[in-house]
């Protein structure tokens, strides 16, 4: 995961001069969140697939492309609606429109065409799909705003990230089977419900100070009372979505080391120290890479 990481930001700063806001601007140097989005679809893809079979690489490889372009427009909408708050956050204050290396007509620009090259991806998959995956932009759109009117923007953020539960069932099997896709789904909620969550505290100073809410500031000292809730929840929704398409002994024993994952997590988590929150934000990787291993191992 170092080498990965490394690598992005190391492209990034290799990139010529001009280009370089506009890779930062859609976060290409932190690929944490590429991989929190990616990683549902990949779960998904790998469920879908014949018994016996390994999953569809092709799939795999444009919902990954999908990941990168859908995340760099969710970031750049996040800032163009967030500019001003970003100026006042330490941690954002050096974002590319927070910092006015670019503007935000030109940021627009740069938002239609990563929604452009998205929409040619989404447009390779079948029509069910195709519908499926436009339902969502409602919610690309609108949840930067939710921090400002709730302080469970965590949760909207869930709802939006993990559309890929649902989209790569669909791509695959030409429809959602809700008994498996949406417990799928649920667990993928509840999942960012605690990796965002993590992140946020990240913030939580800052935010307290210019107004905008967020489930660190909701739970504050009872974070990690509600984290094992949320935590709970996602591996009975595992469990449910595994029982629903007759997964076998690996996935279980995968869905049982995600588990110990997220309470190493939570039981040494200290949400005073930011480091601290953003090394445990970005170890969640490794919670979606074991879950994806242990599907394909139960499908094989």
């Amino acid at each position: 995961p170092r080498l990965l990481s490394f690598s992005a930001a190391e492209l990034v700063r290799a990139a010529p001069g001009p280009l370089q806001p506009y890779l930062r601007l859609m976060r290409l140097h932190q690929p944490a969140g590429t991989w929190l989005l990616y990683l549902p679809c990949s779960w998904s893809i790998a469920l879908a697939a014949a018994p016996g079979c390994l999953p569809d690489g092709r799939m795999l490889a444009l919902f990954g492309v999908g990941a990168v372009l859908m995340r760099g427009a969710g970031c750049t909408i996040n800032d163009m609606w967030d500019r001003d708050y970003d100026r006042k956050v330490t941690r954002t204050a050096s974002r590319p429109l927070a910092a006015g290396d670019i503007s935000t007509f030109q940021s627009f620009v740069f938002l239609g065409g990563q929604l452009s090259l998205a929409l040619c991806v989404l447009l390779c998959l079948n029509y069910y799909s195709i519908l499926l995956g436009a339902a969502s932009l409602s919610l690309v759109v609108t949840y930067p705003l939710m921090k400002r009117i709730t302080y469970w923007p965590q949760l909207f953020l869930g709802l939006t990230f993990n559309w890929g539960a649902l989209l790569g069932w669909s791509a695959i099997r030409g429809s959602c089977e809700w008994a498996v896709c949406l417990p799928l789904y649920v667990a993928g909620v509840m999942w960012t419900l605690v990796y965002d969550t993590i992140y946020a505290h990240q913030d939580k100073r800052d935010d307290a100070v210019i107004g905008v809410k967020s489930t660190a500031l909701q739970f504050q000292e009872d974070t990690k009372r509600w984290l094992s809730g949320f935590s709970l929840a996602m591996l009975l929704s595992l469990c449910l979505a595994g029982l629903n398409c007759s997964q076998t002994f690996p996935y279980y024993s995968a869905v049982a080391a995600a588990g110990l994952h997220l309470a190493h997590q939570i039981y040494t988590l200290d949400t005073e120290r930011p480091e601290d929150c953003w090394k445990k934000f970005a170890s969640n990787r490794t919670v979606g890479i074991l879950l994806f291993t242990g599907i394909l191992l139960g499908n094989l």
